[in-house]
């Protein structure tokens, strides 16, 4: 039996930082970073018959052509991630009444729907990339059993290539899941290696007034090549979520609309357009069986 301290439910019995009930979400749960971002999906939805928040977190399940959908906001961060994921997984998979793990497990899709930054010069603002790869510079992964899930030729090619600091978390390369990837691929998408940092600016080679670690880091990162893999785009959450989804046993994919090109200093002239142009995708895509 989990502990009370462990598996933290409130008074009415939902989890503790989403504030969800488990016949509050579907199996398909689209995740964003911004809880505006929330209605933008939901606005789709035939019904929606769950609205909820707390703190950050907002979610809204309903139906959309027959099928039920979750939709939720996970603020920013890896950190914020395994949070969310565990939760998610709780909610599927853990008997509140209980406190114990069900003897069958029930295997979530998680659809992330974000903003990401271009580091090809070839990958054009108001573009999709789907993240075949997530390259977690986090190290949320690191704090679990893990044997299996990596590719550690990959994360240690990129290590000697970039002279990575011993001080930073070790790199890790999750793959997405391939089912759900071949629902949602379509010639619309771009494939890559979507790199997850720790923050926006310094983690991102952005300088404001401090001094960065490496001022070449994201040129590094650019020419970077391996086994016919490149880096495409970077952001701060699908690492985490490729690595504990599978870890966990869901399926899971990042869809990212590249609002932003760090090699050409382009950004999008129409960011919230492009958005709502990945979402609608994203629903079609996941709405036909």
């Amino acid at each position: 039996m989990l502990e009370a301290s462990e598996l933290i439910l409130n008074a009415d019995n939902s989890i503790y930082h989403l504030n969800l009930l488990p016949e509050n979400i579907a199996d398909t749960i689209i995740v964003v970073g911004d809880q505006n971002r929330v209605g933008r999906v939901s606005k789709h939805f035939d019904t929606i018959e769950v609205k909820r928040e707390r703190r950050e977190f907002f979610t809204h399940t309903g139906v959309l052509n027959g099928k039920r959908i979750t939709v939720l906001s996970t603020g920013i961060g890896a950190d914020n991630i395994d949070i969310v994921l565990n939760e998610l997984d709780a909610l599927a998979n853990i008997d509140f009444k209980t406190r114990t793990i069900n003897k069958e497990l029930k295997q979530l899709k998680i659809v992330r729907i974000g903003t990401s930054g271009a580091i090809q010069p070839d990958i054009p603002v108001d573009s999709f990339v789907l993240s075949e790869y997530a390259l977690g510079f986090d190290g949320v992964l690191h704090y679990y059993e893990n044997d299996g899930i990596v590719n550690d030729a990959f994360a240690k090619a990129f290590v000697e290539y970039t002279d990575w600091s011993s001080k930073k978390p070790w790199p890790y390369l999750v793959k997405s899941g391939e089912q759900l990837r071949n629902k949602l691929a379509s010639n619309r998408i771009r494939y890559g290696v979507t790199i997850t940092n720790s923050g926006f600016y310094g983690p991102q080679g952005r300088q404001l007034r401090l001094t960065l670690q490496d001022k070449t880091l994201n040129d590094k990162l650019t020419s970077f090549r391996h086994d016919d893999l490149r880096i495409t785009n970077m952001e701060m959450e699908s690492s985490a979520i490729y690595a504990l989804s599978k870890l966990m046993g869901h399926q899971a994919v990042s869809l990212n609309c590249i609002i932003a090109n760090r090699v050409l200093g382009e950004f999008s002239k129409t960011p919230l357009k492009t958005i709502d142009k990945l979402i609608t995708y994203t629903l079609e895509k996941l709405t036909v069986d």
